[in-house]
């Protein structure tokens, strides 16, 4: 179908809607006739007649000018501008300062679990107290104070339920407890 032909459609159709909206919307906007009341008889009986009062218009104005009094109101008088609100001070922009830096990170943590300590006799009678370990694989260490364990650990102190541990470098020291880590 064609753009002309659809837009002749739509005119046509809109033209019988609005005829349509006129021949409904006519009683009303203008009514011509007067409901007519009928009885049970069948007789048709005019209308009511409602009587006129009489208003008493003068009476009306006389009460009405003794108890208004003068509006102080002008309409047509403006208020003067209110003033601009006064400038917001802005407090002066914050300076932040560079993050202070704090060293390297510290070092992870030693993956070693502690889980005994024992006393061994040195062959020249002295009693040493040895500290036993393991890491994550399975591997068992054991070691007295002042030893290296796995090549990368020194035992610093054995306590009756903890060790202290560091790094060979120095880098950290770390207490472990009996129970592990």
């Amino acid at each position: 179908m064609r753009l002309t032909d659809r837009r002749s459609i739509a005119y046509v159709a809109a033209a019988a809607a609005f005829v349509a909206l006129l021949v409904i919307a006519r009683p009303v906007i203008n009514p011509t006739t007067v409901p007519v009341q009928q009885s049970s008889n069948g007789i048709v009986a005019p209308p009511p007649v409602v009587p006129v009062v009489d208003l008493n218009l003068n009476r009306l104005r006389s009460t009405a000018s003794a108890q208004l009094r003068e509006s102080e109101r002008d309409p047509f008088r403006f208020r003067p501008k209110a003033p601009p609100p006064a400038p917001r001070v802005q407090a002066p922009p914050q300076v932040f300062a560079p993050p202070v830096p704090t060293g390297p990170p510290p070092p992870p943590p030693i993956p070693l679990k502690f889980f005994g300590v024992y006393t061994v006799t040195a062959p020249d009678g002295t009693k040493q107290r040895m500290a036993a370990f393991s890491d994550a694989r399975g591997n068992t260490f054991t070691g007295k104070e002042g030893d290296v364990l796995e090549g990368r650990y020194r035992l610093l102190r054995i306590g009756q339920d903890s060790v202290d541990l560091a790094y060979l470098d120095g880098r950290g020291q770390q207490s472990i407890r009996l129970t592990g880590q």
